[in-house]
């Protein structure tokens, strides 16, 4: 659970919530003090040595009115009305969403940092999702529109076949198996799958009788449409647009030069909040339009206080993959 935990809150939450830190907001940074304060405590009778260094450095030599070692503070009490359930069952369903867009992604051949245009959803609970989380989704997933996957016109994206599973059926059919395998080569796929998602058994009619299948019985093959990337799992699907306009082109280039600053940034020992000045150069007109135009969203991501076109000059770094020259300073 501690595990579980940890990986929640660096993972997602920290992660997650970079802007409010670099911000200085006042409740993103109470609440990752609180949450390092009570895991501290958690750990410190299986860690003892890595929590009370911890204590000392974060809370001790903050406070005179804590104990001066994690060993003698009080064990955490709960505070039940703090839980809020439905925001824990929402945050579960974005996280999933996200999940399965990154494996929808991983099947495509477009650069998780390249902005799509739209995804589509379909999965229980997703009409009651404030627009606050629908964001947290649609930002991780780098796209710029959500919609429900029954509501536009390419609601089926993916190509179902369904066939039999010889080894399952024979155990139950024995001989019988063909004329049942016959069966569900002859079902429509769709609403084959559907059933079974939905039901766990489906129907298949085999000489005039009807014969209840189980999941394990039916192999599924789903292919997604040309264009589109779809992952699925548990009742819950998500569908990528693939389709690049070249406005999305351009927010990608810049997504590209975001990222190579930011490595530029770390191999320059500058601290993560440090700000810079930044003098580039672009090699390919392309970049030069995509940087023009989002400079300012480029700028704000590498904390430049100063984003400048200039003619590049000798000792420029040079990203020859992205075709940038640039050079960066701490401000």
């Amino acid at each position: 659970l501690l595990s579980a935990y940890v990986d929640d809150l660096s993972n997602w939450y920290v992660r997650r919530s970079r802007r409010r830190f670099w911000a200085g907001d006042a409740s993103a940074l109470a609440t990752l003090h609180e949450c390092l304060y009570v895991v501290t405590l958690l750990m410190a009778p299986f860690t003892p040595f890595v929590t009370e260094r911890v204590w000392q450095d974060l809370f001790a030599a903050t406070s005179d009115e804590l104990p001066d070692s994690v060993h003698l503070a009080a064990w955490p009490v709960v505070d039940d009305s703090l839980v809020d359930d439905t925001l824990a069952e929402q945050m579960g369903l974005v996280r999933r969403l996200v999940e399965l867009g990154r494996a929808a992604r991983a099947t495509s051949s477009v650069r998780t940092r390249q902005p799509l245009g739209r995804a589509l959803v379909a999965a229980p609970g997703w009409d009651d999702l404030p627009d606050a989380l629908r964001a947290e989704v649609a930002d991780e997933l780098n796209t710029g529109e959500l919609l429900a996957l029954g509501d536009v016109a390419e609601a089926h994206l993916v190509e179902v076949s369904v066939k039999a599973n010889f080894r399952a059926l024979g155990k139950r059919f024995g001989k019988g198996t063909p004329p049942v395998a016959e069966a569900i080569a002859a079902a429509d796929g769709a609403e084959l799958v559907a059933a079974l998602r939905g039901h766990g058994t489906a129907t298949v009619v085999v000489d005039g009788e009807p014969v209840a299948l189980t999941e394990d019985e039916v192999v599924v093959t789903e292919t997604p449409k040309a264009g589109w990337a779809v992952a699925s799992d548990g009742g819950e699907t998500l569908a990528l647009d693939l389709e690049l306009t070249p406005q999305l082109r351009l927010a990608g280039l810049a997504r590209e030069t975001v990222r190579t600053l930011q490595e530029a940034r770390k191999a320059s020992g500058l601290a993560v909040s440090d700000r810079i000045t930044v003098a580039w150069a672009a090699d390919d007109p392309e970049l030069a339009t995509a940087l023009r135009a989002h400079g300012g969203q480029v700028a704000a991501e590498v904390l430049a206080t100063s984003f400048d076109e200039a003619a590049a000059a000798e000792g420029w770094s040079h990203d020859e993959d992205l075709g940038l020259r640039f050079s960066l300073a701490r401000a």
